[in-house]
């Protein structure tokens, strides 16, 4: 803008005064150059935000149009040097929080990490694994990107909503947050001797349990502890924390008994005829089905119909009161390497035998891989538990609260029994209940289990409603 008003003057006082407009220039050359190194000898300048603006005319701080310029381009904001390819406050940083766990759990503990940071990770991916009272739940990552580092320790307990992972989602991420990890790792290893002197003191405490060992040999103590049964020494012991499901398992046992008057009643079964009538039908119900024909489906329609003539084992006490239950909804309880997980088969008085066996097969399959859902598992009133695919013979069975009854499956073994006044091997099983008796009378009980005797002795039944 200078040079322009220069030469708008020498164009109107004409080329008599065009030695005085060189003298002009050249001072006025001197004196913007030297503002102009002064301005020069800074690094490139950004303003603060994700967008860079680049200059590449100079600002002269006398010319109200440079100015105005970087004004303009900055918005008014604070300068900054560019050091990051992106910012956390500009939403390319999310956070991973516990999910909702159920109504009935408020909380959980972190089991373990499924990823590490720096790890990549796509959008519903699992970083971290919670362990209730029931089942495990995954925690999914809320958009792709690179862990940037975990809020919580593993065995922590969380509540829904509490904070797990920041993840970046920017894709330059991985090259910043790299660098930023492997920066403190290089001066750590440096400083060795303080690392060596943790070592020599861990010897040292190593060595004092040693010291106190020599005072075992007394001969008075050697006499009596050889009268007692000698334990295992500490070191072939291993101390491992409950997981939250056998914690939770191992209190509801210990209510029910507290809280029941427990009760057990037995009888026996013979198998032939539905095992003979699996026998026959087990090709054709797999090709028109999909699923195979399999016991569980038979004792499940014979426990309906039982409860169906028996509905106070259907029953529970509330308080005061006895809640009868116009609906049947049977547990499974299916055992899995974390513990034991009871699914329920809602409405089982409505399902055919393809549809119990379909049901049975989708919710075991959940439950030994761990991605069973609490609302598969809440409710229940009756509970089938079949202790016979491990090989029991006979078991006193434990309720599951909050439900009056269990029935208990074994295992089928042949054994000589009289029919029609022969000795011939059958193949029979053992059937047990465990009621509440302050509910259920043996009256009930025993009528109950005859029901199911029948039932599966003649299936029959089942097709006549006799």
């Amino acid at each position: 803008m200078m040079l322009r008003a220069v030469f708008r003057r020498a164009s109107i006082r004409g080329s008599s005064s065009a030695s005085g407009l060189g003298k002009s220039l050249q001072s006025s050359r001197v004196a913007v150059s030297a503002q102009f190194h002064s301005v020069s000898a800074t690094e490139t300048l950004v303003p603060r935000g994700n967008h860079a603006h680049s200059f590449h005319h100079r600002s002269c701080p006398g010319c109200p149009d440079c100015s105005r310029t970087i004004i303009n381009g900055y918005q008014g904001t604070a300068l900054q040097r560019w050091v990051r390819p992106f910012s956390s406050d500009s939403g390319d940083v999310v956070e991973a929080v516990v999910p909702h766990m159920g109504e009935s759990i408020t909380d959980g503990t972190l089991a373990a990490f499924l990823k590490k940071p720096g790890d990549r990770v796509e959008a519903d991916e699992a970083i971290a694994q919670i362990e209730t009272d029931k089942v495990t739940i995954d925690i999914a990552s809320p958009a792709s990107g690179v862990i940037q580092e975990f809020l919580v320790k593993e065995g922590d307990t969380v509540e829904p909503g509490n904070k797990v992972a920041r993840i970046s989602t920017s894709a330059d991420a991985v090259s910043h947050v790299a660098p930023s990890e492997k920066a403190p790792e290089k001066p750590a290893p440096k400083p060795s001797p303080p690392a060596e002197k943790p070592k020599v003191e861990s010897t040292k405490v190593a060595e004092k349990p040693k010291a106190p060992s020599p005072p075992p040999p007394p001969p008075p103590p050697s006499k009596q502890s050889a009268k007692e049964p000698q334990l295992p020494p500490k070191d072939r012991e291993r101390r491992v924390p409950m997981t939250r499901l056998r914690k939770r398992v191992a209190t509801r046992l210990k209510d029910s008994q507290n809280t029941f008057a427990l009760l057990t009643t037995f009888n026996e079964v013979d198998m032939t005829n539905l095992m003979k009538l699996r026998s026959q039908y087990k090709d054709a119900f797999l090709e028109k089905h999909g699923v195979k024909l399999g016991l569980m489906s038979g004792f499940i329609k014979a426990a309906v119909s039982a409860l169906q003539h028996q509905p106070v084992v259907n029953a529970v006490i509330d308080g005061d009161d006895i809640i009868y239950r116009d609906y049947v909804d049977i547990s499974i309880a299916v055992g899995t390497s974390k513990g034991l997980v009871v699914p329920v088969i809602r409405d089982a008085d409505k399902m055919n035998f393809a549809d119990i066996e379909k049901t049975i097969n989708g919710l075991a399959k959940k439950a030994t891989e761990g991605t069973i859902s609490i609302d598969e598992m809440a409710g229940g009133s009756f509970t089938v538990s079949n202790g016979g695919v491990y090989g029991s013979l006979i078991s006193t069975p434990i309720i599951n609260p909050p439900q009056s009854a269990i029935l208990g499956m074994h295992s089928i073994v042949q054994r000589p029994m009289v029919v029609g006044g022969s000795v011939v091997p059958r193949p029979m099983m053992y059937v047990a209940l465990t009621y509440d008796h302050r509910l259920i009378d043996g009256r009930e009980a025993v009528y109950f289990l005859r029901r199911i005797k029948d039932v599966v002795e003649d299936p029959q039944r089942l097709l006549l409603d006799i």
